[in-house]
């Protein structure tokens, strides 16, 4: 008891504040991801899902989600996906911050409006592109044929390019508001002086943007970015939703096939090395993140 009173007399009773993250972290974060490895190393099936003993193959099942077909296809698909999406989502939210932070009288209420994609659940965004998308009563088709940019219906969910083409518009969509605010947020941050003194110097709006909020916004851009990788490398919900990684596997992401694996073949040990294939590749990408911060606060 007296060690325990001496511990908390020497400033030490912030790690009593931190305790319940930590405990939360533990269980419900670091427990799963362990047993979620260990499961990888092991063959687990249906027939063996409730045995004490479960036999140890090592990196059998590594080998064999390999050796199937569908596991580098989804490892492409996902960055193709991931890339595409940070593009767009980036391009698009860039410029609409660019012109929100001009200062006019719905500037603010359109912005607020402009977060509504973002807050809606993924699961409902899914279903709504999905009908969007539809070859027989889809808006898209019939603003196309409406335009006589088209004859006939296209079946943009049933064939592979297109199906992955329509996943990113619908992502793409989600992503704007996210990267539009956080942009937007970095640009309340440039002193006007700076702005002020460049136009005096005979700077240019096309110079000051290059020269001066360009190289000012880098941190933002930074996060932006690796943060946009990691929301998007691990999407499943909308995939699931729209194609559930069809049509013939063609949409299947690292999220869907570690699903499909785990849920839909019950192969749960390829299921399980799958998703840390997942894991792995998003670790390495929160480090540089981290990295990022780190040395970000340091100079400052």
């Amino acid at each position: 008891m007296d060690r325990i009173r001496g511990f908390f007399r020497h400033g030490n009773i912030g790690y009593l504040f931190v305790l319940p993250a930590a405990v939360y972290m533990v269980f419900l974060v670091g427990y799963p991801i362990i047993s979620n490895f260990i499961l990888s190393f092991q063959d687990v099936s249906v027939m063996t899902l409730n045995k004490a003993h479960k036999p140890f193959v090592g990196f059998r099942n590594y080998q064999m989600i390999l050796g199937d077909g569908v596991l580098r296809p989804a490892l492409v698909n996902t960055f193709v996906f991931t890339i595409s999406c940070i593009v767009l989502q980036f391009i698009i939210g860039f410029a609409l911050a660019l012109y929100f932070n001009r200062e006019f009288s719905l500037a603010k209420p359109i912005r607020g409006l402009l977060m509504i994609p973002w807050m809606i659940p993924m699961t409902v965004t899914g279903l709504m592109f999905k009908f969007m998308f539809s070859s027989n009563v889809g808006i898209v088709n019939q603003f196309l044929q409406v335009c006589a940019l088209i004859g006939q219906p296209i079946e943009w969910l049933l064939q592979p390019r297109l199906a992955m083409f329509s996943l990113i518009i619908a992502n793409t969509w989600i992503g704007i508001p996210f990267n539009m605010i956080l942009i937007s947020t970095g640009l309340t941050t440039i002193p006007a002086d700076l702005i002020e003194a460049a136009s005096i110097d005979g700077a240019n709006k096309r110079q000051s943007f290059l020269h001066v909020t360009l190289p000012m916004l880098k941190p933002v851009i930074a996060s932006v970015l690796l943060l946009g990788f990691i929301y998007t490398f691990k999407v499943f919900d909308l995939v699931f939703v729209m194609t559930n990684g069809g049509p013939v596997n063609s949409t299947h992401l690292l999220s869907t096939y570690s699903y499909k694996l785990s849920f839909t073949l019950f192969k749960y040990s390829q299921g399980a090395a799958t998703a840390n294939i997942l894991f792995l590749i998003l670790f390495v990408v929160s480090v540089f993140y981290l990295r990022f911060v780190y040395d970000d606060k340091e100079t400052n």
